[in-house]
């Protein structure tokens, strides 16, 4: 497999996955940024993306995003969360094996991290793959599928979402972190004032990503 610095295009069973690399000799850990519904005029170009995988960067991580199947260059089309997962984990693949090639060694810890949609993905793929330790959903669409396996995660998640979403709303996050074991793994942190899109509020995004990794 060739590993390519900036954009890029990650084989895949349908094709190909349009991506951005960022690798760095220094990061000792990995992560993987999904973006929000493909639908939805999502992209791996998204704001609340973008700062994410900045604040990951600054702390410390090697980051890949890229485009699910059907969005920009990315071959194949939509396919309800189903497919996109096994995108997720196609670039996650990707990820680690470029990390282990260039250090001969492992990450010290591998993060997956996603807006609305992509967290959804993230939640999903992450909760089972043995690899990742550690989570972050951001703006998570409580309503918009079921969370089940959360009720057997044993792993750090960073829930950090708009106290005014308008997309996906508080509440019914809220009512569903309350069902969950108190295992004292998830933490929920709101931010005032903030729509779905954090559109005033990137400082404090990007600070609260760079808290939970810290």
């Amino acid at each position: 497999m060739e590993f390519l610095k900036g954009n890029c295009y990650i084989p895949a069973p349908h094709g190909r996955l349009e991506a951005i690399h960022k690798p760095d000799a220094d990061a000792t850990r990995a992560a993987l940024i999904l973006h929000p519904h493909p639908l939805h005029a999502g992209t791996m170009h998204n704001k609340v993306v973008y700062r994410t995988a900045k604040a990951l960067q600054d702390a410390g991580y090697e980051t890949l995003r890229f485009n699910f199947r059907g969005v920009g260059q990315s071959s194949g089309g939509y396919d309800h969360g189903v497919g996109e997962t096994d995108d997720a984990r196609v670039a996650l693949d990707y990820l680690l094996e470029h990390y282990r090639r260039e250090r001969q060694s492992e990450p010290e810890e591998v993060l997956v991290a996603g807006f609305s949609f992509g967290s959804l993905v993230g939640l999903r793929l992450g909760s089972l793959d043995q690899r990742v330790d550690r989570l972050i959903a951001i703006g998570l669409p409580a309503r918009m599928g079921s969370l089940d396996l959360l009720h057997s995660c044993r792993k750090p998640v960073l829930f950090l979402h708009g106290e005014e979403d308008e997309i996906a709303p508080l509440q019914p996050l809220r009512d569903m972190l309350q069902q969950l074991p108190s295992s004292g793994l998830f933490q929920l942190v709101t931010i005032p004032g903030a729509g779905h899109f954090f559109d005033q509020q990137a400082v404090e995004l990007m600070a609260a990503v760079t808290d939970f990794v810290s």
